[in-house]
């Protein structure tokens, strides 16, 4: 026995279904129905055309906010750091004469949000800049180690750098005798 006409067959009547009349009604205790068959007292309910191909839109959440949804979706959402690194000086990098002063830069992704505060971590010492540039001062010769991390309004670690060691050298003026 072949079984394509079973299958054309069942496709058809799955395909009557669709378009199916629907019918709707309330109970003596005030509960509503629905039924693809008639009931006393019911009303046909239009179906309209079948929606089984279309893409259906996600619900949208509503909020109270006076702002627009994309702004109160970033509003609500919060801040996540993709990367924090000390990018000046460079891991194992060697600095020659800088009087003291180190620059350094942080390379962070998204940019520092406001609010936010940047804690740095210099030879054991914290301290806290502003910003993703800034300096510190009597940094001599020798080796150093910094590391940074960035918090959030209420003091919560929201990304931390890897520890970066460095070299500060200072050129040596021989005095003749």
């Amino acid at each position: 026995m072949e079984t394509r006409p079973i299958f054309i067959l069942l496709g058809l009547l799955a395909a009557a279904g669709v378009h199916a009349d629907a019918y709707k009604w309330t109970d003596e205790d005030g509960i509503v129905h629905y039924s693809d068959r008639p009931h006393p007292g019911a009303q046909r309910v239009n179906l309209g055309e079948s929606r089984s191909n279309r893409p259906v839109a996600a619900p949208r959440r509503l909020t109270q906010s006076t702002a627009q949804p994309d702004e109160a979706a970033a509003e609500a959402a919060p801040i996540r750091y993709e990367s924090l690194e000390v990018s000046a000086p460079a891991p194992e990098e060697t600095l020659w004469n800088i009087e003291g002063v180190l620059n350094v830069t942080l390379a962070l992704s998204p940019a520092l949000q406001p609010g936010h505060q940047v804690r740095v971590y210099f030879d054991g010492n914290t301290q806290m800049v502003s910003g993703a540039s800034f300096q510190i001062e009597e940094v001599y010769r020798g080796v150093h180690n910094i590391q940074a991390e960035v918090l959030d309004e209420t003091g919560k670690l929201m990304i931390r750098s890897l520890p970066n060691r460095f070299y500060v050298q200072q050129n040596t003026v021989n005095i003749g005798r």
